[in-house]
């Protein structure tokens, strides 16, 4: 077990929830739209605050967004705003609330325009392959890209919120279009 520990991305800790997202999700490239769209909901929600606190509050979204059946989540009203506000099994952020809503009714159109999200998603790197670094290090991992700069502002301007370049890039690194495992780490060659 020592070995594991010695051997994974430095930021996974020792906090069981974050050691089994980092050994057995992040950096692993999602091509399921239902999957990305929990992810985006998820880093979107997780602006401003540590992704530990979202973590934990994982089951707690899948509850309150119909588990990230994204059709659904396009038809929340006003009135389930207001119940979510009151909701203690996620952050009662009213903005990140809405953006939820909207942003799911923008991941249709996308779907609808491009045949997924993944293939919208995809379309932004080279060849239409996933990156990986090869980082030694934390530091050396930056904190946005090209790509994630070009998918936000293609984004943005299509209206979603919460997901500028940083929380996009966020997304890329969880959902394995850009593995950031560090050289070393035991995940990085599965």
């Amino acid at each position: 077990m020592e070995d594991i520990i010695n051997r994974r991305c430095g930021w996974a800790g020792t906090d069981e929830l974050y050691t089994k997202y980092h050994d057995e999700e992040w950096g692993k490239l999602v091509t399921d739209d239902k999957t990305l769209f929990e992810f985006m909901v998820l880093e979107s929600a997780q602006a401003g605050l540590s992704w530990i606190t979202i973590l934990r509050k994982r089951e707690g979204y899948r509850e309150a967004f119909c588990y990230f059946d994204v059709n659904k989540v396009a038809q929340m009203t006003s009135e389930d705003v207001e119940r979510l506000m009151q909701f203690n099994g996620i952050v009662k952020n009213r903005l990140k609330i809405n953006s939820t809503i909207n942003n799911a009714q923008l991941f249709i159109a996308i779907q609808k325009e491009f045949g997924s999200f993944y293939q919208y998603i995809i379309s932004f790197f080279p060849n239409r392959q996933p990156i990986v670094n090869n980082f030694k290090t934390l530091n050396q991992i930056p904190a946005t890209s090209s790509e994630s700069d070009a998918i936000s502002k293609d984004m943005k301007k299509r209206g979603f919120k919460f997901f500028g370049s940083t929380i996009c890039y966020a997304f890329l690194q969880a959902t394995g279009f850009i593995n950031d495992h560090l050289e070393g780490c035991f995940c990085k060659t599965k």
